[in-house]
């Protein structure tokens, strides 16, 4: 697409990624995405903020054509999607300075090859004059990588949040027109990238408040003309504590941890907790990364393989101690055929979760009445514990 018009001098570049389904070869992107670049115009100075990923430069190149001129281009984030492109645009504008913060240098530096003379670092909180448009450069360590930052547009109000505040959506639209889509693509993202970093973050959150932001023009999706709402979301994301909810991602082989995890569900349910179902053979990552932002306990269904726990179980475990929700209950069901050490296994997966373990109900081959009641009694347990800690 060509570039487009956003306010006077200020214009959205960029490339949209229709047909890519995966993110660093690990996140889904069910609905594409786009690597946004946004071109800034003053009376004396013209700036650059962010770039493509390197496989869509030509787009990039295609809308600065007709731009004689660029002074600055801003890297936000150093990695590629973000600044990939950043060479390719220095080749055309040799005497342009790649404005980033100071830790930002070295990486670019070593990611890119950008040479060092290239470079004109900013500190948190410094101002740039393009004559009648004034930026701001406002560290936001963690959103997230720890070199990011944002750019403040004060004649505008429009912040520059690259990946804050950000969405995977490929669409032709400019502003936001679908805030539940949007939401639940914003949702995603942050669980996806965001949810390890949520305690600094909420530092990040109270540097932007008091500015006056009538639009966010993040670097992937559309741009937030009415941007209260997505601000409030990510408070919630941020700083709202864990809801009633029991996550419950489970692979079965024969059967018996599959009528196991149907019997707990049916418990909870039965208890007033709210339940999220997991297979995990046919799972959307990013679905049970969304239900971690707001679970108060995991429950991993797994049966025992080579006397551990099915490899399935054991990245879903991985995944959920990386991403670091605030969960604060933790159990596991499953069945084996002979013994094993799956409970000892995945408990020295989680080493960043700070929780409280829940006796985990294991049976030998198919589940028995007993087995039965035994997970009755868990989930007793959980919905007890969820009333304790007033999770609603």
């Amino acid at each position: 697409m060509n570039k487009r018009k956003i306010t006077e001098g200020v214009a959205l570049l960029g490339a949209v990624d229709w047909s890519r389904r995966l993110f660093d070869s690990l996140i889904p992107l069910p609905d594409g995405t786009s690597y946004n670049a946004y071109l800034v115009s003053g009376s004396e100075k013209t700036v650059l903020l962010d770039s493509v990923d390197p496989a869509m430069v030509d787009v990039l190149l295609g809308q600065l054509a007709d731009v004689p001129k660029i002074d600055y281009i801003v890297s936000h984030h150093g990695e590629q999607d973000h600044s990939g492109s950043i060479p390719h645009v220095l080749e055309k504008y040799p005497d342009a300075k790649v404005i980033c913060s100071t830790k930002a240098k070295s990486m670019l530096m070593d990611l890119l090859h950008i040479p060092e003379g290239s470079f004109q670092v900013v500190e948190d909180g410094e101002t740039l004059s393009l004559g009648d448009k004034t930026l701001t450069f406002i560290y936001t360590p963690w959103v997230h990588w720890p070199e990011t930052m944002v750019t403040w547009l004060e004649e505008d109000k429009i912040l520059f949040s690259c990946d804050f505040f950000g969405s995977h959506i490929a669409t032709t639209e400019m502003f936001v027109t679908d805030k539940c889509r949007v939401y639940e693509a914003g949702k995603r993202y942050f669980a996806e990238i965001m949810m390890p970093f949520r305690n600094i973050i909420e530092k990040d959150l109270e540097k932007i408040k008091d500015y006056d932001i009538g639009m966010i023009a993040p670097s992937h999706g559309q741009i937030y003309d009415d941007p209260k709402w997505i601000m409030d979301a990510w408070h919630d994301w941020v700083y709202a504590p864990p809801k009633n909810l029991v996550v419950l991602p489970y692979v079965s082989m024969h059967e018996s941890t599959h009528r196991m995890v149907d019997r707990l569900v049916s418990s909870l349910v039965d208890n007033n907790v709210e339940v999220e179902l997991f297979d995990l053979t046919v799972t959307d990552i990013g679905k049970l990364a969304m239900a971690l932002v707001d679970a108060a306990t995991v429950v991993v269904g797994t049966p025992t393989v080579l006397a551990g726990p099915h490899p399935l179980a054991v990245y879903a475990t991985f995944l959920a101690n990386a991403l670091r929700p605030r969960i604060k209950y933790l159990s596991i069901v499953g069945s084996y055929g002979w013994g094993g050490k799956t409970i000892e296994t995945l408990s020295a997966m989680i080493p960043n979760l700070k929780v409280e373990v829940i006796d985990p109900v294991l049976c030998k081959g198919l589940p028995t009445d007993s087995v039965y009641e035994a997970l009755d009694k868990m989930a007793a347990a959980i919905s007890e514990k969820h009333r304790e800690q007033g999770f609603t």
